[in-house]
Parts: C-alpha cells; structure tokens; sequence
C-alpha cells in the first residue's frame, strides 16, 4: 500500500496566504455558502429537468444564511439581514440567465505530486469536457494572488480544460454577469505552483492510503529540494 499526505486547494492557499478571518469576512462567508449551495441546487435541478422558482431558491438561500450566521455566531440586524438577502437575489437571478446556470460541479480530483503528496480540486462547475469555471460572487478589478493559486491549482486538476472565472458581484447594482478566461498556465508555472503544492500537503496534509481513495487521480513528477 502506497501512504500519501493529502489536503484541499483551500488550505494550500491558507498555507501560502495566511490571515486572519474577522467578523466581516465571517459574514462574507456565510453569504458565499448560501450563494453556492442554492446555485449548485438549483443547477441540479435543472439538469434534472425540474424548475423551481426563483423565489423558492431565494427562500432555500435564506436558510442558509441564517444557518451559516447561526453557526458562526455572528449577530446581525434585521436590516442587515434583509440587505445582504437581496444582495443574494440579485445573484440568482443574474445566474439564472448566464452561461454557467444548469451546469454540473465536477468530481473532486486528486493532484498527486511525486506520489508523495496530493492535493484535491474541484472547480464550482464544468461542461463535462472542454471548460470548468470557478464562480465568485465578488468581481476584483485585478485576480488577487490567493485566487490566483486556487485557479492554478484547478488548471493542474484538470489539464487540457479550459478554465474561466465566473464573476456575479454581489455588491454592484445591477448583478451583471462576468466571465473571464483564465490565463493557460505554462510549464514553468505548473512546476512552481507543484512545489508549492507539494510542500504544503508534506506539512498540513493527512495521511491516506492511495489505493483507497475514490477521486481520480492526476499524476505529476517535479523536482523538489527533498532528501527523503
């Protein structure tokens, strides 16, 4: 049996770009996750050729914002309930009409580095073939560096597929749709952010026998600074 360190895309960006969460970004939190799991619910139920409401989506999000806030303990006014709950609806319904609406969330894959060290990715939705998208709802004028890394990390996941960012800001008034290709990353890229990868999953990840994980695998070999 073959024993590697494994840990998720998230927590090689933490690891490369750590800081501190505040209370703001508790709440920002709990506004993406109630964001991403009505949006991948309501993608499902469409592939599934069933059409709920918009307002049932908004109801479903909803709940998971109080949800979410409740988990994380963090008080907030009605009033500020309400704002970020049509900040919500607006997403929706500019998802709703956009190229990314019904389409599936891949299976999470295993970048295994050296078979030694393996991180997984998973990318928020993909066509099955030739594109995958990671959907935020903020838009930054410039792809901050942490962003930039988990994009990386997605275009190791899944070579040869085209990688886009899927932009609904929830702050702009309208919500206007913004879809952006990813730059391709090139060898030198690839081996960089590997060893970066790399070092990551040997310091924070848990073991696991290789041969028991489900995830398909991506194998890669880079050269690293590692007597063992």
């Amino acid at each position: 049996m073959t024993t590697v360190r494994t840990v998720a895309t998230h927590e090689v960006v933490s690891a490369v770009y750590p800081r501190p969460v505040t209370e703001r970004d508790e709440v920002g939190m709990a506004v993406g996750k109630a964001i991403d799991e009505t949006l991948s619910r309501w993608s499902y139920e469409v592939r599934q050729s069933r059409h709920p409401t918009i307002t049932s989506m908004r109801r479903f999000a909803a709940e998971i914002l109080d949800r979410e806030l409740a988990d994380a303990d963090v008080p907030l006014t009605e009033e500020e309930r309400e704002r970020h709950r049509s900040a919500i609806a607006a997403v929706l319904s500019a998802f709703r009409n956009s190229e990314v609406m019904g389409l599936a969330r891949p299976r999470s894959r295993l970048i295994l580095i050296n078979e030694r060290a393996g991180v997984y990715a998973q990318p928020d939705y993909w066509d099955g073939r030739e594109r995958f998208y990671e959907m935020k709802s903020y838009a930054p004028r410039i792809i901050p560096p942490d962003l930039g890394l988990q994009m990386q990390l997605f275009q190791c996941a899944f070579p040869g597929v085209r990688a886009y960012w899927a932009f609904f800001d929830r702050h702009a008034t309208p919500v206007v749709p913004r879809i952006e290709s990813a730059p391709p990353l090139d060898r030198a890229a690839t081996e960089a952010v590997l060893r970066v990868a790399y070092r990551a999953a040997l310091e924070k990840g848990l073991e696991k026998v290789l041969e028991y994980i489900d995830s398909p695998v991506v194998r890669y070999s880079v050269h690293v600074d590692d007597p063992a």
